[in-house]
Formats: C-alpha cells, sequence, structure tokens
C-alpha cells in the first residue's frame, strides 16, 4: 500500500469546519459577557460566610430543559437564595469543548463533560475540581459510524488505511481509539502516523458533513446526541464498531462528569449542591414521565418529539445516568484510564499528565458519599 501522509483530509471539510467554527465561537462568546454568578450580601440561606448569587447561569441541556419547566431548578435554588436561574446555549452541540471556555470565562457555573475530556482540561490548566461523576458508560454510548451506503466498510478491520475524524479532546476519539487500539489499527498521531488516518475537527455540524458527502469514511458520536440521533434515526450512518463493556472507556474515560470553577465552587458550595439535588429530581421525574419529557425537550432544545424521546430512552442516552458516590472510587477511575491511555501514546496526556496528587484534588470529596454537600446522603 503507497504511503500516506498524517493527518490529511479534502480542502473543503476544513473551509467548512472553520467557516461554522467562527461563527459558533461568535455566539458562544456573546454569552460570556454574561457573568455566571454576581455576589452581593450574604444569604440567609447560605452557609456563613458565603455570599450571595443574585443569579446563576447553567448549561441548557435537555434535563435542565425539564428541570426549569417543572420548577425543580427554582425550588432548589429558592433554598439558597438564588432568585434567578438562566439556561445558556453554549454551542456544545455544535463545537465540542465550547462549554469549557464558557466555563472558564464566567459565563456558565458548571459544566458536562465525560471525564476524560473534563481531565484534559484540567491537564491544559483549566483551574476546576469534579463535583459529580456517573457510573460506568455502556457500549451503546460512542461507537464508530459510516455511511449507511458506504460498502467498502463493514467492520472495524475495514478502516485501515480510511480517513476518520472526530473531536479531538473529546469520546468521539477516546472511544475509537481503544476499539482501534485494541484491533490493532492504531490512529495517526502528533507524534507518529497510524494505521488510520485522522483529522480532529471540532465542529459536530462539519464532520457530520463530511462523513455523508464521502471526505471522510468515518466518525464516532454519542446516538444520543440530537445531531447524532437525527443521522441514525434516518438511516443515513451504520455502526461498525463498539467499545467493549469490559474496555477502559466504558468504565473510566466515558463516564459523565459535572465540574466548576475551583474557586466558584469554594465560595458557593451550597449552590453546587442545589444543582446536583436538581439533577437527581430531575432524572428520577423524567424516568416516569417519558412523554411528556419529550414534549418539554423538544420545544426547549428545538428538536422533534421523536428525537427527544429517542434521547430519553435509547440506551446510548447518557443525561440520565447515576452517580459514583465514591470520591476514592472515581479519583481511581482517573489515574486508571490517564495511565491506559498514556501507555497505549495518546499525545495529550503523555505531554500534559496529571499526578495523583492533582487528580486526587481534581475530586471534590465534599460533594459525594456522606459529605456536607453530597447528594447521596
Amino acid at each position: 500500500m503507497p504511503a500516506q501522509r498524517v493527518n490529511t483530509t479534502r480542502p473543503r471539510v476544513l473551509k467548512i469546519a472553520l467557516a461554522v467554527a467562527v461563527a459558533v465561537g461568535a455566539i458562544g462568546a456573546a454569552h460570556t459577557y454574561a457573568v455566571a454568578a454576581q455576589a452581593t450580601a450574604p444569604a440567609a440561606t447560605a452557609k456563613a460566610g458565603e455570599q450571595k448569587l443574585d443569579f446563576i447561569n447553567l448549561q441548557l441541556r435537555p434535563w435542565t430543559v425539564v428541570a426549569k419547566q417543572k420548577g425543580f431548578l427554582k425550588e432548589e435554588f429558592d433554598r439558597v437564595g438564588i432568585p434567578e436561574v438562566n439556561l445558556v446555549a453554549t454551542g456544545t452541540a455544535e463545537l465540542v469543548g465550547a462549554e469549557s471556555a464558557a466555563l472558564d470565562r464566567g459565563g456558565i457555573a458548571i459544566a458536562q463533560r465525560m471525564v476524560y475530556p473534563a481531565t484534559v482540561h484540567r491537564a491544559n490548566g483549566l483551574d476546576a475540581v469534579i463535583v459529580w461523576l456517573s457510573e460506568p458508560s455502556d457500549q451503546f454510548r460512542t461507537p464508530i459510524l459510516a455511511r449507511a451506503n458506504d460498502d467498502s466498510i463493514k467492520g472495524v478491520a475495514d478502516l485501515e488505511g480510511k480517513k476518520f475524524a472526530s473531536s479531538r479532546v473529546s469520546c468521539y476519539f477516546t472511544s475509537p481509539f481503544e476499539i482501534l487500539t485494541k484491533a490493532g489499527l492504531p490512529l495517526d498521531s502528533r507524534k507518529e502516523q497510524g494505521k488510520v488516518r485522522y483529522q480532529s475537527i471540532d465542529n459536530v455540524a462539519a464532520v457530520n458533513s463530511a462523513l455523508l458527502s464521502g471526505a471522510i469514511d468515518a466518525t464516532a458520536a454519542h446516538l444520543g446526541t440530537s445531531n447524532a440521533a437525527a443521522l441514525w434515526a434516518s438511516g443515513q450512518v451504520k455502526v461498525v464498531g463498539r467499545s467493549p463493556n469490559d474496555g477502559v472507556y466504558v468504565n473510566g474515560a466515558g463516564r459523565v462528569s459535572y465540574f466548576a470553577m475551583r474557586d466558584f465552587v469554594n465560595k458557593y458550595p451550597h449552590a453546587v449542591k442545589a444543582f446536583l439535588t436538581a439533577h437527581e429530581r430531575t432524572k428520577k421525574w423524567i424516568s416516569e414521565n417519558i412523554d411528556e419529557s419529550a414534549q418539554i425537550i423538544a420545544e426547549g432544545t428545538r428538536v422533534p418529539v421523536s428525537i427527544a424521546k429517542f434521547q430519553i430512552t435509547d440506551p446510548s442516552s447518557f443525561e440520565f445516568m447515576k452517580g459514583e458516590p465514591d470520591a476514592d472510587a472515581a479519583r481511581r477511575n482517573i489515574k486508571e484510564f490517564q495511565a491506559w491511555y498514556v501507555e497505549k501514546g495518546d499525545d495529550i496526556l503523555s505531554d500534559r499528565r496529571l499526578s495523583d496528587e492533582q487528580i486526587d484534588k481534581f475530586v471534590d470529596a465534599r460533594f459525594f458519599g456522606k459529605a456536607e454537600y453530597s447528594v447521596y446522603q
């Protein structure tokens, strides 16, 4: 087979990615001018010395839309003296990783990402802490996808020499990284060429367009997100590979996390607990009221009702998982998956590996187990 250059893709893919990324970035930047919270006099319901927040900005997500509509967010934040809750579209649906910039600049107070990208953000200098981690993921969460009509790709083995694109700091990299590494078909990296051509593109719309046009051959995605669900439900893509249920992605890197800036968490731990309590209440309500929840999510996130219901009921869903109550188990989880990815040549964590001490401090034990601000009491 002739030698191929590392990280090649058709020029039009990069043009699409750049154009859409610039547009989304501009939208995201507009949100960040609104600070997540404004401090005033101490609230009677807050801990002694803890300042009051006049308002708080949270990510607009399927569950937060329901939580706001049904009053769970208002009830919990009223208890800690925060009268206004705003849901902010950070651009994550279009530009993977937008929430970290919004968090860092004060556009949102608490962010959701899978724990691998959250860990990379920390390794890159984001001074944040994890306040909630989910139970293990599953094989349905982030499969490798190819065009449904591409008969040249029937399984993972057929990806050798093919073009694969996804966001680098996301599950759309970590899941296929494990699948392909274990199949003996490593992705290209900054340091060496693999057996599958890899291109990092953070814009989901650009990746989907590239896949459907044939500019790339495969990608990976959370089928539980609205854009991937639409592709899957319409029959435009097929699954050609899944993460093993006993693997490092499912049990480690693919867990959901909620994290916030350390300074915010230290100043307003009651606000964080209010958020986590609303999260637990909402998940329970959604599981008991699927049809009404789908209607609310459809209206609040502007997707068809069928897609909203798919996001709730499909095994790939990740918005409504149970939590990991043990802070030490959460820390071990991060240490173990980091060690595996470093050993297998992850070119980011190899250069910016977190120490055990950094990981211990990254998981804020005050929100786990029977600690003061835990929802597991």
